[in-house]
């Protein structure tokens, strides 16, 4: 029992030697595979060139990171994801469809650090919350909640100070499902099932970090 008690005060010990909190914020560029939908708008609403297997989406970002010792860290991230498409059908009648796709996520990483920098690798999980219209003459609003999981890598660079420039990549796998509108959801009839907004995406971000010591 003595030595549980000793090896607990040790860890918390260590852990507030290397006490520090990172602060995260920026935005970046994020390529998005969702077959579903792709079929779904390139048969029924296309445009003067096909949507490619992967669209290009705008990302927002901020995260919060506490370090539990030299070289382990959790977090908390949350995304913004924001997609539009927008064409004309059946003789000049506008077509719309946007969505909002919200991404909070917990994080742990493996953490390489030295004087002036800070690597960062690993992973996490979270819900998924997607907001979708879509317009054809009236606008309709639908919603989908699921999960997603991801790989993430991060490298700081000092810009003085505390403040440092972000510079990452991730690959995400999201499944918030089929969008619906109470009992109504959007229809393939091509091959008669509803549409799903499950995706792959891999993207670039670029931010600003601020470390708490």
């Amino acid at each position: 029992m003595k030595k549980l008690l000793l090896s607990i005060v040790l860890f918390l010990f260590s852990s507030s030697l290397f006490a520090q909190i990172d602060i995260t914020g920026g935005m970046g560029i994020t390529y998005v595979n969702n077959a579903s939908l792709t079929d779904y708008l390139n048969i029924f609403f296309p445009s003067d060139s096909e949507l490619n297997t992967f669209s290009s989406t705008v990302e927002f970002f901020i995260e919060t990171d506490y370090s539990l010792n030299k070289n382990y860290q959790i977090g908390l991230e949350y995304v913004y994801q924001l997609f539009s498409y927008n064409t004309s059908y059946g003789g000049g009648v506008a077509y719309a469809l946007s969505y909002s796709h919200h991404k909070p996520s917990f994080l742990a990483y493996y953490v390489i650090s030295g004087t002036g920098y800070k690597f960062k690798f690993g992973g996490g999980l979270g819900l998924r919350f997607i907001s979708l219209s879509e317009k054809i003459l009236t606008t309709a609003d639908y919603s989908a909640t699921g999960f997603g999981v991801l790989l993430k890598a991060q490298g700081h660079t000092s810009l003085g100070g505390n403040v440092y420039l972000n510079l990452g990549v991730d690959l995400k796998y999201d499944f918030p499902g089929e969008p619906k509108m109470g009992d109504r959801y959007i229809v393939d009839n091509t091959i008669d099932e509803n549409i799903n907004l499950n995706s792959l995406s891999a993207g670039v971000k670029i931010g600003i970090s601020y470390f708490f010591d």
